[in-house]
This record gives structure tokens, sequence and C-alpha cells, in this order.
């Protein structure tokens, strides 16, 4: 009786009954239950098993269950719901049904939704308040055959004609709008199965301080003078012992049916569920995330697809990740790390966010960060430090053409390498970053992949390649693929290898170097030597770089998160230009990564072979990954090249690949003429557009002196805080 009184009395108005099944403990720790006596509250459409669900859950944690059907709405009404509906309608129904929930009052129970409450704004924010909100998020395709199965036609608010799956699509956005956490629910999945991921999520949400960050330099042995979270690590970009940052239990591992769940969805909708897997809800909340996602993944792109897979010849096929504003793979990270960055930013303070780029990094974070509005806007500065020899003609426009007062870009005369590195001092130096912080009130920040939200949004195109091939009948998932990326600082072949982390079958990750080969030469020999090394112009500068940034990462990630080794070899690269590996560390690598190189006339063949095979036009990264793949690659299993750049961004080497001749000297006049010998693939009208304005503007051009550098960071803070109107 104790426990039924005890039910009796958290409930209040409303009736609440305990599990019919007997209470042991439960399989999880006691923690999992919410503190406060809140309740877990079970939403999703109907059919979701939500009721079934309750029991379990509330069984296996000795909780109190309420159904709302039966313990609230019948209880209230005297009635039957199916008899209640067919009394009023569906309209007056939602109006009696939300009234009923907002005098509903419980605690410390497991209450199972009705499938319409979260169309009732004023109800779901009553109940909300008492506890957390799991949505149970069951294929569309399941709840029209459960529904048939149980011999329901209609459900609330599906007019006469209408059907089922448009009535639960058209839900989904309400249940996507109150939810705290996320069940993903794969196809066949049992309710026992159910109830074990519910129990998980709670478990998780609970468990905010396992779910933190280390540097790759942190000793495992000592315990971190403090924990780290995800908007700390989007704000800090680097950590303060020179390392980078990385989830300190690594990624959450998604079972092939989750997977499957993905196959259908839309490029954003797989985003949204693979960054809830890695982002906490209390760090980012799941409706601010999706705010974020759906903005950063719409009509900024030029296709719907977001990212597409085509298929280009044999077993080759290439992901085209340039449909972004800026016609480069770098927009899939950077129109959404910027909204990111501003939801993590702390009051009080101002954020200089310096970047540098080797091409392709400065338009895209200038873009994205050109796109946030209000306060976010008018506290976040960015500058960036490219090559001014080392850069394609466009590119520079690009970059140049963005002149707000908040945003600029500025010519080093020296190569990418110095411009990093420069920045990776800057952020060392105690005296300066403490003399910004005192004098300007401003913080340094920095969106180069070594940013965790720069990273991060990367995995997701890649499994998205994979879930596209599923889709389109290539493989059955299970079945294996290789990866082929352009590679200069590692950070898009190490978001391959965290998305294989992940679950997706990615047999081997192939880096593609172009004579710039310090990667490929690394894996052929364990030594990572930058001695009198010189970097070597290309025709694929966005791949010219010699110390690859990301590299930590992924030695991090083959060592088992050995931090001192890491720590060790990084401090060697930077006193002595050079390390290298243990003999059975380079085995590893190469079990889970393979590397090359490809020339620059081979490049521009690959161009020329790939358009004459096929009518398709590949810039020149993306031919490098093609020359790296056939030499590689078996041809035993499909091969994704990474298309990383439109090819109207490099359009000289492309009219010299193709062999045409009077070429423009105006870089509008190339891309007009490329269009009209390459209609494949599309030009994007942002990119022209932005062209087209920029004209030629004077742009700021600076001596390789780490002096002056600094000197323009004081003076874009200048510029962009510290201007009285």
């Amino acid at each position: 009786m104790g426990l039924l009184n005890a039910s009796r009395r958290a409930v209040g108005a409303a009736r609440c009954c305990p599990s019919p099944l007997s209470t042991p403990k439960s399989w999880l720790s006691i923690k999992t239950a919410l503190p406060g006596d809140k309740n877990i509250l079970l939403m999703g459409p109907p059919g979701a098993g939500k009721t079934t669900v309750g029991r379990i859950v509330a069984h296996k944690l000795g909780l109190p269950v309420v159904d709302v059907d039966d313990d609230v709405l019948e209880t209230t009404w005297k009635m039957p719901v199916a008899a209640k509906l067919a009394s009023v309608g569906g309209k007056r129904f939602l109006e009696e049904e939300g009234q009923a929930l907002r005098n509903f009052s419980a605690s410390g129970c497991v209450v199972s939704l009705t499938g319409s409450n979260p169309l009732h704004a004023e109800a779901m924010r009553h109940v909300k308040e008492s506890g957390l909100v799991v949505y149970l998020d069951v294929d569309g395709e399941d709840i029209v055959r459960r529904l048939a199965a149980m011999e329901v036609n209609r459900i609330v608010g599906q007019e006469e004609g209408v059907p089922v799956r448009d009535i639960l699509l058209h839900r989904k956005r309400f249940y996507e709008k109150w939810l705290d956490v996320r069940v993903l629910c794969g196809t066949g999945d049992t309710a026992e199965e159910v109830a074990e991921k519910v129990l998980k999520a709670v478990e998780r949400y609970q468990n905010h301080d396992e779910e933190t960050y280390v540097s790759t330099r942190c000793d495992g042995a000592a315990p971190p003078h403090r924990k780290t979270y995800f908007g700390d690590v989007v704000v800090e970009g680097l950590a303060a012992d020179g390392g980078l940052y990385v989830p300190k239990n690594g990624f959450p591992k998604m079972d092939a049916r989750e997977w499957l769940r993905l196959v259908a969805m839309s490029y954003p909708e797989r985003a949204l569920v693979l960054l809830e897997k890695c982002i906490h809800p209390l760090d980012v909340s799941a409706l601010d995330l999706r705010t974020m996602v759906f903005n950063a993944y719409g009509s900024n792109f030029s296709s719907e697809a977001v990212a597409p897979v085509r298929h280009l010849v044999r077993n080759q096929y290439v992901q085209e990740l340039f449909h972004g504003p800026t016609a480069s793979f770098k927009d899939l990270a950077l129109q959404l790390m910027p909204q990111l960055f501003a939801h993590c930013l702390p009051p009080m303070c101002n954020y200089l966010v310096l970047v540098a780029t080797s091409g392709d990094t400065g338009s895209a974070v200038l873009s994205g960060f050109g796109r946030l509005s209000g306060a976010d806007r008018h506290r976040t500065g960015v500058l960036v430090f490219f090559p001014e020899e080392g850069v394609s003609e466009i590119q520079r426009l690009q970059m140049t053409s963005y002149t707000e007062d908040n945003a600029r870009a500025v010519g080093v005369l020296s190569d990418f390498d110095f411009c990093q590195r420069s920045i990776k001092r800057m952020f060392g130096e105690s005296g300066l970053t403490g003399h910004l912080a005192v004098e300007y009130g401003t913080v340094l920040s920095t969106a180069n992949s070594i940013n965790w939200a720069r990273l991060l949004p990367q995995v997701v195109y890649h499994s998205s390649a994979y879930l596209d091939l599923c889709r389109d009948g290539v493989i059955e998932f299970g079945e294996p693929i290789d990866v082929c990326i352009p590679t200069g600082n590692f950070g898009n072949a190490m978001s391959a290898l965290y998305a294989k982390q992940m679950g997706v079958p990615i047999r081997k990750v192939i880096c593609a170097s172009n004579h710039n080969r310090v990667v490929a030469d690394f894996f052929a020999t364990g030594e990572y030597d930058l001695r009198g090394r010189p970097l070597k112009p290309s025709r694929s500068p966005a791949i010219d770089i010699l110390k690859s940034s990301n590299l930590e990462r992924f030695i991090h990630h083959v060592s088992d998160g050995d931090g001192r080794l890491v720590g060790d070899l990084f401090a060697r690269l930077d006193g002595q230009q050079r390390f290298r590996v243990p003999e059975p560390l380079l085995g590893r690598i190469r079990q889970e990564a393979l590397a090359g190189w490809c020339s620059e006339d081979d490049c521009l063949a690959a161009i020329r072979g790939v358009r004459a095979q096929t009518g398709y036009v590949m810039d020149t990264h993306t031919a490098v990954a093609k020359v790296v793949a056939d030499g590689l690659q078996d041809g035993s299993c499909p091969a994704v090249l990474c298309a990383t750049a439109h090819c109207g961004k490099f359009a000289p080497a492309v009219f010299k690949a193709l062999q045409i001749q009077n070429i423009p000297e105006d870089p509008v006049e190339q891309l007009e003429k490329l269009e009209l010998a390459a209609p494949r693939p599309e030009m994007h009208t942002e990119m022209m557009k932005r062209l087209k304005e920029s004209g030629r503007r004077r742009q700021a051009v600076c001596q390789a002196d780490y002096g002056v550098l600094v000197e323009e960071v004081e003076s874009m803070i200048h510029d962009s805080f510290l201007k009285v109107m």
C-alpha cells in the first residue's frame, strides 16, 4: 500500500496507477531517476508504443506509471477517448484534451502522453515543467503498419481524405519542438529494446558531467584541472596545453537499425539526429540545435540534397561538397559552426575569431559569421590571414569581398604554415591574451578545423554519403566503402574516421596529397619531417600545407588516447621540426588509413580524362583524390571521392587541363567561359553574384612578421568593438 498511496499523493487530481509489474531494483543506477521527483514524459505519435514502453521503464525504475489516455482523459471525461472524439470532433477535442492536461499534476512518475498532446502549446508548456520529455522517434511506415494492425484508420486532426502519413509528417515538427531527448527507434525494435534506449537516454541526460572533452595532450593518469564541456571547447578552440580537444569518451555508436532509419531522411534531418547524439542537450537544447541545423542547410545551398553523391566512373563516386554559398566543402561546417559559437558565448566579452586559411576556409568563415544577426553579430569579429601568393585569384576576390567592420581578410607575404603557426602562438602567449582581455574586453578564438565545432559537422556528410549509396541501391547497409579525401590539415580525413567510429562501414580512409606530400611520406616511413622542406605552390592550393594540425587528433585516436605520447611527439615537432612514431603505432596507422600523392601533370590529366569519358569536370583537389584512389583503391568496394570545391574556383588550371585557349584575364569572365565549356557541375549563383560585386577592391597585405600580425589583431579589435558611434 505504501507505493500505491505515494502514487496517489504524487498525482494529485489525476488518477495514477502503479505498474502492474513487480518493482525490483533497476538494472541501472538509481541516479537515473530524475532529481526533484521530476517525471519522465514519453512523447510520440499514436502507435509509437508509449504505453507499453512506459510500463517497462516504470517497472525497471520502480516508479509509478501514468497513461494520459486512461488515467487522465477518461477519468476526467468519464467516457472512452474514442467516444469523446466522436462526440465533439477533432478541433474541440484538442482543446478539451489540452485543458485536461493543464489540470494534470504528478511527480516522480513515468508518463505516457497522447499522440496529440504536443499539438496544444499551453498544455505542453505546463507538463514539460514537470519533467524530461523523451521523444519516441518511430519510423512513419512502422506507425502506419501498426495502426492498420490495430484497425485504426483515423487519428486526431485527420480530415477526410488526408493520408495518415501526411498527418504524421505534420506532427513531427511539434514533437521536435517539445522534446528534450530523442530516442531513435529502429525498424523492428521491440518494446523492451526501446525501453532500454529510453533508460540510456535518461541516464545520458543525467550524466552531463560524463560528456566532457580533454586535450589530445592530456595525461590520462592526471585528473583534469576542470571539466570542459561542449560550449567551452567551441569558444576556446585550442586547449590550454596547446593540444586539440576531443570527446573524453569518444563517439556514440549507433546500431544498424538506427542507421537504416536515416537512409530515407533529408540531409538536415540526418544532421540533426547525428549531432543530437554528439552534443549533450544541456549544452545545446534539441530545439535550438534543430533551428541552427535547418538554418545552416537550407536555401543557402544550391542543391536541395546539400551534399549529393554522383556516379563518376566504374566503382567510383563523387560527393559534391561545393553547393554552399562559397562553393567549397568548408561551407558544410561553417554555415553551422558560427551559430554554435554564438550560442555558446558567455556574456560580457567580445570575441575575435582568428583564422588561417590556404584558400577556401577564409570566404567560408566570413560567409558563415556574416549570417549572424543582432547582438551575436556585434560581439563577434572575424580576422582571416591568408598567404598572399598562395590562393587563387577567385579565392582572393571571395575573401576580400567581405567588407563589414567586423570581418576582414589580410594577405600575408608568406605561406599558410606561417599564418597558422602565428595564430597558434598568439593563443599560447598568456601575456598577449591577457592584455587583449583586460585592455579591450576581447577574447581570442578560432574557426579553423582545430576547433571541434568545425570538425564535428563534417562527420555528417561522410555518414550521409554512405546513406545515399544505401538509398540508391549501390550497397546494402553493412557493406564497406572507401573514402578518398584531398588532405591538407587532416580535419576532413579525421571526420571520416569519426564517422567510422559511430558505425559507418568505412573500410579505408585514403588521404590524397599533391606534391607537398608530407602526409604521404609520413604514412610510408613513420617519420614526420619538416626540416628543410619548402612549401611548393601547386594547382590545388587548399592542400598546400606542411604542418597538418588535425594529424594530432589522428595520432591520439590510433594510440587509444595516449596524451603523453601525443604531447611528446608534437613538442618534438615544434622544437626539432620532426618526430617518428613507434613501429607498432605505425602499423595501426596503416590499418586505419592509406596515403598517396599526385603530381601536377597527373592532376591535370585526370581532369582531362574524366571530362572526355563522362562530361564531368572536376576541380584540381578532386582530381588529386581521383589519381590517388586509382593507385591505392582496389575496386572491390565503392570509393567515394570528396569533391571539395567547384571547378570554377580554380578556372585557369581547369582551362589548362582541358586545353582551352584564349582564357580571359578577368576572373568573372573566366567563370562564365568555363560554365559554357563545362556546364556540369553547375555553378553556385551566390558565388557569381559576390564576385561580380567585389570587383578589385584594395586589400590589406602585411609582412611575414609575427609582431605585424599582432598589430593587425589589435587594429581589428579597435575597428570591430571600440568605435565610438
